[in-house]
């Protein structure tokens, strides 16, 4: 069998104030690891206590805290997103504030150790970003920004493939290579972003070479659905083969939503899991 970590995002239990039970109940289905979804509402970062709190929560599952995705919204309630928070926005004010938010989260790691901070670089197209945002400068600005927070707390920076023009799979590697010159910043493949844009197994060799983080999830190809592995149109043995091919040999972090409920999804979860790894194997 594989020896491969799988993780699973907080983003399953996204609507909800994140607690014990939810880790527990991650751990319960065999899964290593968990990415934090930072959003408030959700989980609140900015409070020393309720870190503490994660901090023991982790330890009492068995879970290593893989990686913390930086806020994307002032909130998410009743299933709608707040304000979202621009990384990329030509907005001083607005773009301050999104550095700001995501500093607070980064801080986490001064408690617990963490191995990737992931971020997203602007909006996606689907929530119509003002003119002018998505702003490519900015962008730079801000990772330049936190990677030297996330440095010296041993933390690496991922900026993720999204739907927007700024972070498609090829404008990403471009944003690393180019415009991030000398900066250690890598790059978080989101599997179901890459399957809306375009074919996801050219995608996993395009970024090959700074892949360090992964969201793995299915969709049909038309709406981020953020459904469990072979439950979409994802060619999961192509994909798994060419993940070998590039050698990413990292944690491979499911990022669904709940379809029925969190419990059901795990179990599906699991049985997407035993699936991948016989792929990994053969």
């Amino acid at each position: 069998m594989s020896k491969r970590k799988f993780g699973v995002s907080t983003h399953l239990y996204h609507g909800q104030r994140l607690g014990r039970d939810h880790l527990m109940e991650i751990a319960a289905y065999g899964f290593e690891a968990v990415e934090l979804f930072a959003t408030r509402t959700h989980f609140d970062y900015h409070n020393p206590a309720a870190i503490a709190d994660l901090q023991e929560w982790l330890a009492d599952a068995g879970l290593e805290l893989h990686g913390i995705h930086a806020p994307v919204s002032e909130s998410f309630v009743g299933g709608r997103w707040g304000p979202a928070l621009s990384l990329a926005s030509v907005d001083r004010d607005r773009r301050a504030q999104a550095v700001g938010e995501a500093e607070r989260a980064l801080h986490i790691a001064r408690r617990i150790p963490v191995g990737v901070f992931v971020t997203h670089l602007g909006v996606p197209r689907a929530q119509q970003p003002p003119p002018g945002d998505n702003n490519r400068d900015a962008a730079r600005r801000s990772v330049e920004e936190l990677q030297q927070i996330a440095e010296p707390l041993g933390v690496r920076l991922a900026v993720e493939v999204i739907p927007n023009d700024l972070s498609r799979v090829g404008s990403l590697v471009h944003f690393v290579e180019e415009d991030l010159d000398g900066v250690d910043v890598g790059i978080c493949l989101d599997f179901g972003h890459a399957h809306m844009d375009g074919d996801l197994v050219d995608a996993i060799e395009t970024v090959s070479g700074h892949l360090i983080a992964t969201h793995v999830h299915d969709n049909r190809g038309r709406a981020d659905e953020h459904l469990v592995p072979f439950d979409g149109t994802i060619d999961w043995p192509g994909v798994m083969t060419a993940v070998q091919k590039v050698g990413y040999d990292g944690t491979l972090l499911l990022e669904l939503a709940t379809h029925g409920s969190p419990k059901a999804t795990l179990v599906r979860a699991q049985q997407a899991r035993a699936r991948m790894e016989r792929l990994l194997t053969t």
